[in-house]
């Protein structure tokens, strides 16, 4: 839509311009004008606006000037209904795109919503993006929306602090929010709103000084990171632990070979609730690796054993190439 719109406005400004560089020059050469007289007297012929001659012309010039009126009014006539029809379609343009990104709002369901798209949320919203799930981005610059637009997500102009914005988002159907603003004031105001709104809300969020972290937690945030003591301890791991370190952002990693950790739900309609670990057969077929299960009550259980029993509700930790993930998660939730 925007280039159509470049391209007319470049064609008829081109049109205009070589009808008053002809008219210009045709007047310098048949009725010797000066060349500012000669540009002043196209510009009053093709825009109608009655000046009279700036003197009588010869009878070559009033054929000239007859063919200039002609082409030249019709190229204006074409340039303002151009102008119109596009002023016209971005307006329609603009409805229809609010409108339609209301429609999709509105059919968001489990979805996860995104407070903040500056450098942390712009990576979660990345991730999410690759994982394939339902997510809405909220912020209240312009610029960072039309971006986040732009590279296909879903995204409006709101400030996450107010509960009508919040509910517009559909936090009232989500699954999960991420409070990422930069001031931790805010992302504690967003998460008291958020968790009023909607108990069962999953909210995480990110705190610039450890000593707002507890803060945030009694408001009601699940998980709360403090980047700096993350990036201490990541940069500890590495001198200590190097092997380590490269072996969870390989696995972490959806770059080149594909591999992913994922967790998997054992639905109560699958065929292996109630079975062992080790009659789960599929499971070795289906070329993932089980690293934990994690049991409804919230015991996690790494390596386990084949004869571990699996319950519906149990979560498994899972590592393998995203393909054999997905047949593992139809496998189990079936």
């Amino acid at each position: 839509m925007q280039r159509r719109l470049v391209r007319r406005i470049l064609l008829i400004a081109g049109l205009l311009s070589i009808i008053v560089v002809v008219g210009t020059t045709g007047f310098v050469l048949i009725e010797s004008y000066s060349w500012f007289d000669a540009f002043y007297m196209t510009l009053t012929t093709i825009t109608t606006v009655g000046y009279q001659e700036i003197r009588p012309l010869s009878h070559a010039g009033r054929i000239f000037n007859s063919f200039l009126i002609m082409f030249g009014v019709s190229a204006m006539f074409l340039a303002v209904g151009a102008m119109t029809q596009s002023i016209i379609e971005l307006e329609l343009q603009d409805r229809y795109g609010k409108r339609r990104k209301k429609r999709m709002i509105d059919h968001l369901q489990d979805h996860f919503i995104i407070c903040g798209f500056g450098r942390v949320g712009r990576n979660a919203s990345y991730e999410l993006q690759r994982a394939n799930a339902p997510f809405l981005v909220i912020d209240r610059n312009e610029q960072r929306v039309a971006k986040a637009a732009s590279a296909g997500m879903l995204a409006i102009v709101a400030d996450a602090t107010h509960d009508d914005c919040l509910r517009e988002a559909g936090v009232l159907r989500a699954r999960g929010l991420i409070a990422a603003l930069p001031s931790d004031a805010e992302n504690l105001f967003i998460i008291l709103s958020a968790k009023t709104l909607n108990t069962k809300l999953t909210v995480v969020t990110r705190a610039s000084e450890e000593e707002a972290g507890e803060k945030l937690r009694r408001a009601g945030a699940d998980t709360v990171f403090t980047p700096y003591a993350m990036a201490g301890r990541q940069l500890a791991d590495v001198l200590l632990r190097p092997h380590v370190v490269e072996f969870m952002d390989f696995a972490r990693s959806n770059i080149g070979s594909g591999v992913a950790m994922e967790q998997v739900c054992v639905s109560t309609r699958t065929e292996f609730t109630r079975k062992t670990f080790g009659q789960l057969l599929e499971l070795r077929k289906s070329g993932v690796i089980v690293l934990a299960i994690r049991k409804q009550g919230g015991e996690t259980t790494f390596n386990p054993p084949p004869e571990f029993e699996i319950s519906a509700g149990d979560f498994l930790i899972v590592m393998g190439e995203r393909a054999n993930l997905q047949k593992l998660e139809q496998i189990l939730t079936s």
